[in-house]
């Protein structure tokens, strides 16, 4: 199996019996082995049935069915998993996006390019409530995670299946992606996409979702980073809190010397101040906590990474030497 095409799918019965005409369509001129995995996440409508029909119709279709509404991200991991194409292309279900555009994606994986985001520079969503917080959010994305994208919300996007192989989606990770499999070393390469306006169904975005993006960013920010040494991050954290209450301190201790040797008038007065004692020895306490997060991190790490025999590296290729290719004892 060349292809796979993911479509997270939930309460879109409207939209079911068009989405998959413009599949149909979209991929039967393409000359590759090609499969479309549906995955309704718990649909209360008749999406299911919906679903059953169309997959009934076209044979390259295969469904999924969750047991009740998990989400997006964990319908598309749903997909990843049963996916059997070595490049897998992700696409939302509402037809604002056209999957006469997968073509365009794939044409964009070279041997160097590993992920191909789409971009809807011609976006047709509300521009306060949807395209605003969008641009705010891409924005932010990409100062944090390094990696520059112009619509990290769009979901149409083709990655190589071995990139996905090594990222575990949960909460709202899936518009991360892009950065994750650049921490993994994959080249990544930003494509123009068609947009339309949602014309059938509600739509399951909206500003609620907007902390939950930021704090899950601030979980990649972290697994980026300092996923294989929490230390360094805690660490800094605790001497900034840790450093200022010892040099509080210090300069207490040379004060009541200052005043028990020469009597000197500023010491006097500083002495008479219990906030600068109080104050460093909160620092320092603070200080202590991180340093000891940062501890318990370090060993809840270590401790992941040996029960799952998980390497902190990631091949790309392997090049034997010729004359030693298929050799063995049988």
């Amino acid at each position: 199996m060349e292809l796979s095409v993911v479509i997270p799918v939930y309460n879109e019965e409207p939209n079911v019996e068009a989405l998959g005409e413009r599949l149909h369509a979209a991929l039967s001129g393409m000359d590759r082995a090609t499969e479309v995995l549906l995955v309704d996440d718990g649909s209360t409508d008749g999406t299911w049935a919906k679903l059953r029909a169309v997959a009934e119709r076209y044979p390259r279709f295969r469904l999924i069915r969750l047991r009740r509404n998990f989400g997006q991200t964990a319908a598309m991991s749903a997909g990843i998993a049963h996916a059997r194409g070595e490049t897998i292309v992700m696409l939302d279900a509402d037809l604002q996006n056209d999957p006469a555009d997968i073509p365009r994606l794939l044409a964009e994986m070279t041997p160097e390019v590993d992920v191909v985001s789409g971009w809807r520079r011609d976006r047709k969503d509300p521009f306060f409530t949807r395209r605003l917080p969008s641009m705010i959010a891409n924005w932010l994305i990409s100062r944090i995670t390094g990696v520059a994208l112009h619509d990290y919300g769009c979901t149409l996007k083709a990655y190589r299946r071995e990139v996905l192989q090594n990222v575990r989606l949960y909460g709202e990770m899936h518009r991360f992606v892009p950065a994750l499999a650049s921490w993994v070393g994959g080249g990544i390469r930003e494509v123009e996409v068609r947009h339309y306006p949602r014309r059938f169904g509600v739509s399951k975005y909206g500003l609620s979702r907007t902390l939950r993006v930021i704090l899950d960013l601030i979980t990649v920010k972290f697994l980026l980073r300092y996923s294989l040494g929490p230390m360094q991050m805690f660490g800094k954290i605790g001497a900034a809190f840790a450093v200022p209450g010892a040099l509080m301190l210090g300069g207490m201790v040379l004060a009541h010397l200052s005043f028990r040797l020469f009597g000197t008038a500023f010491a006097a007065d500083l002495i008479k101040r219990p906030f600068w004692v109080v104050t460093s020895f909160v620092l320092i306490f603070m200080g202590m906590q991180f340093f000891s997060t940062g501890l318990l991190a370090e060993m809840q790490i270590r401790t992941y990474h040996e029960a799952q025999d998980k390497a902190t590296y990631v091949v790309r290729e392997v090049v034997e030497p010729a004359g030693e290719a298929g050799t063995g004892d049988g």
